[in-house]
């Protein structure tokens, strides 16, 4: 049995936003003196992932009887009475309430519980994102910076949305200036994160897109080596975004993708914005403007209604767009959703077609791997060993150097998932 922590231990589950805000809520708690304290920050964008939460708040109550048991995130949000009702659970905190100092005093001075055991507010109320707390998180090597929380779409599978509440961006300025401080600080690399990425600007005056932050970012911090952005919703990049990818070389060749699906009929029932076709030519439009490019993406396997039929088609999708590294996710029911009312294919059925996905995904990566092979890069290293290639694939390095620093190299093997490569003469 371990000893009850003296400080503030935390979980973490999903998203990367939620791995920022955990730091900024170390921060919190260093601030304001919270002892022998669990937080569990949850997620709730699979009922997996909700499964992983509650098992790790009774592992943690096993292990640390005596210490208080905080939970938070998005499935607190979404659901705070299954949480308040489990034993092992002293406070559940809403997502706005976890970004507030006020939370963490109020539990430093024995405030919170007297009460109320459930401190969950109306999260559709919140109007700004709490972009102050932190200067990024990561390794010394890469930081991500929150620019947009919340999400205004309600695609019929997904509950994010009554977790996060409505989209907000954080300002340009602000962006910029913590970006400056980043790569003051000796970062090389900055990754710009959201629920909603693209959705950027839109309650901002003038209404700026997520391409002139990009650009804005790259001409205002010329020392930034490195720039990426996560997840985007192809059907939403704007011009300066294609524009951005096709002439800046500082941002890195690797976008991330929301598909979902690869079939029309499915997309309509899942209340996406965009069609197999439009997926197909944006990936086009953005390798013939960037050859170097490499596509991620999500997809969810046994949508409701899901055939056999559309299921192909999300497999062509693959091919079609030329996907590298491809997330496959098993359709899982949140209650409330509007898909969790539709008819549901079969759970057996549901884990073989996330299966045959992964199998794909994993086919055309080791595809894309062999042809590196004897190729130039640069990698960003994360550690004295390991690093990462501008198309974000991991790279093991043949001779150590320092991490954070940005090596010239050349491909020479492959191994599982990952490249090999040595340092480039001269």
């Amino acid at each position: 049995m371990s000893a009850k922590p003296a400080g503030v231990a935390f979980s973490t589950f999903g998203c990367r936003l939620n791995s920022y805000e955990t730091e900024a809520m170390k921060a919190l708690a260093e601030q304001a003196g919270v002892r022998d304290t669990l937080v569990v920050n949850t997620c709730a964008v699979t009922g997996e992932a909700v499964r992983k939460a509650r098992q790790e708040i009774r592992r943690l109550r096993r292990t640390n009887p005596g210490a208080r048991l905080v939970v938070t995130g998005c499935a607190a949000q979404t659901d705070p009475a299954s949480f308040a009702a489990m034993d092992e659970v002293d406070f559940v905190l809403g997502n706005a309430e976890k970004m507030d100092p006020a939370s963490w005093r109020a539990l430093t001075e024995g405030l919170i519980g007297k009460t109320e055991r459930v401190q969950v507010d109306d999260i559709m109320s919140v109007r700004e994102t709490a972009h102050h707390l932190i200067d990024g998180f990561g390794s010394r090597a890469r930081a991500y910076v929150q620019v947009q929380n919340g999400c205004d779409h309600r695609c019929t599978f997904c509950i994010i949305p009554y977790g996060r509440g409505n989209a907000r961006s954080v300002p340009a300025g602000v962006v910029v200036e913590q970006i400056r401080r980043l790569v003051g600080s000796g970062f090389n690399e900055v990754v710009l994160t959201g629920v909603d990425l693209t959705s950027w600007g839109a309650d901002l005056p003038g209404t700026p897109r997520l391409g002139d932050l990009v650009l804005r970012i790259l001409r205002l911090v010329p020392d930034l080596a490195r720039l990426r952005i996560s997840s985007i919703d192809s059907i939403e990049a704007d011009p300066a975004l294609v524009e951005a990818v096709a002439t800046e070389p500082r941002l890195m060749p690797h976008l991330h993708l929301s598909l979902q699906s690869g079939d029309d009929l499915i997309l309509k029932r899942m209340k996406r914005r965009h069609l197999r076709d439009d997926a197909i030519g944006f990936c086009e439009r953005m390798r013939a403007l960037r050859p170097d490019i490499v596509f991620g993406a999500d997809m969810i396997a046994g949508f409701p209604t899901e055939t056999e039929a559309m299921f192909e088609n999300s497999l062509r999708l693959i091919e079609e767009c030329g996907i590298t590294w491809l997330h496959a996710f098993p359709y899982s029911p949140r209650k409330g959703t509007p898909a969790a009312r539709m008819p549901q294919v079969a759970r057996a059925q549901v884990r073989a077609r996330t299966a045959r996905l992964r199998d794909a995904g994993k086919s055309r990566l080791t595809s894309w791997l062999e042809r590196q092979v004897g190729r130039q890069t640069s990698i960003l290293m994360e550690n004295a060993t390991t690093g990462r290639s501008p198309q974000f694939a991991p790279v093991r390095l043949e001779q150590p150097c320092k991490p954070g620093d940005i090596v010239d190299c050349r491909i020479v093997g492959r191994i599982e998932g990952a490249l090999v490569a040595r340092l480039a003469a001269g």
